[in-house]
């Protein structure tokens, strides 16, 4: 299992989300939503690491708002190796600045992360499933480009690890 840092959706785009999670299932696919008794909520990561220490995250992060309002426009839906699905939105230059101050911040202070979250690698992206089969990855597909464009703000960030139950609040 891994940690994340985990930018939060405004209601209206989270609900749309959970909407688009439950049409999935309905069709066969495992959505976010079932995974770890239902702890995931609808959000876009921005570092991720085998595990976090939260007091070494927040003395990295000391001064800095996690949780900066920016707006996100999720435009298309993707997918990754291993059938991972996913909306992903727009990566403006405020997202990939923010994204780039954070990750300076951590490697900055000692927190090591995984490669594909590092700035020039990562891929914005809001996770829908984590493995599609086959058989079923173009209907979600098209299920997906249903709630697309999708417009979102964040609202709120955490630093989370599901596998040990952490769910710690950032600014």
């Amino acid at each position: 299992m891994v940690a994340a840092l985990e930018l939060y959706l405004d209601p209206v785009a989270t609900r749309r989300i959970r909407v688009l999670w439950d049409a999935l299932e309905a069709e066969g696919v495992q959505s976010m939503r079932s995974l770890l008794a239902q702890r995931h909520r609808p959000h876009v990561s921005l570092a991720v690491a085998p595990r976090f220490d939260p007091e070494q995250v927040t003395a990295a992060l000391a001064g800095t708002t996690v949780a900066a309002p920016l707006r996100l426009s999720f435009q298309h839906a993707g997918q990754f190796v291993g059938r991972v699905l996913w909306l992903g939105p727009v990566p403006t230059p405020e997202l990939l600045a923010h994204h780039r101050r954070v990750h300076d911040l951590l490697v900055a202070g000692g927190v090591p992360l995984v490669e594909h979250y590092r700035p020039g690698r990562w891929v914005p992206h809001c996770t829908l499933s984590m493995r599609v089969p086959n058989a079923l990855m173009a209907p979600a597909v098209r299920r997906c480009l249903e709630v697309l464009p999708l417009e979102a703000t964040v609202v709120a960030a955490a630093l989370t690890d599901h596998a040990r139950n952490i769910s710690h609040p950032l600014p």
